[in-house]
């Protein structure tokens, strides 16, 4: 699956809940696929919109190595203290910056079955994989949690990427299109003799 990047517009989408009726065999396949895609970027959590999905759910693989999926997920308690811990974001490769959240999290949700379950008081990475990947439903990344320079560098950074990559891919695009002419006029003149 395409991870979105930095700048795709479906980041920042408010995401629709999942209908019961969606929850069915192709809808745990797409999960499967999510499951596997965070897997080989080594990441520990995926929200629908960042396969391009502006569905609420996600999946979690946390320090307990558990697989869990949380559909429709209502945050029902955070605790009154916050730790920092550096946060990265797979739609966000290669930055990072210590992000302050509430160090327990409760949690209801559904799961790829379609049973309610709740999560009490996670704690450690699962609790703050929960809150970043329920961030991502919301439109919100962890940037507009940290320092506002940060955001304000990252995004900058990140669409000067974005504008080497449209300029290398106009580039190619030409070069394929300059070899594709040779290659019609040499047929072309071959044709006519």
């Amino acid at each position: 699956m395409k991870i979105y990047k930095l700048g795709d517009e479906i980041l920042r989408e408010m995401c629709v809940e999942v209908k019961p009726e969606e929850i069915n065999d192709e809808f745990r396949a797409t999960i499967n696929e999510m499951f596997d895609t965070m897997i080989s970027a080594n990441g520990v959590g995926l929200a629908a919109p960042q396969v391009g999905i502006a569905k609420r759910f996600f999946v979690v693989i946390a320090d307990d190595d558990v697989r869990r999926v949380f559909i429709n997920p209502v945050i029902t308690k955070t605790s009154n203290d916050l730790v920092d811990y550096e946060e990265g974001c797979l739609s966000i490769p290669g930055f990072y910056e210590n992000i302050k959240r509430p160090s327990t999290v409760s949690v209801s949700a559904i799961d790829e079955n379609g049973k309610r379950f709740t999560v009490e008081d996670a704690k450690g990475l699962l609790a703050r994989v929960i809150q970043h990947e329920n961030d991502h439903l919301n439109g919100v990344l962890y940037i507009d949690r940290g320092e506002e320079e940060f955001k304000k560098q990252t995004e900058e950074q990140f669409k000067k990427r974005a504008e080497r990559a449209a300029k290398k891919a106009e580039e190619r695009a030409k070069k394929q299109a300059a070899i594709a002419s040779k290659i019609a006029a040499k047929k072309a003149k071959k044709d006519a003799r």
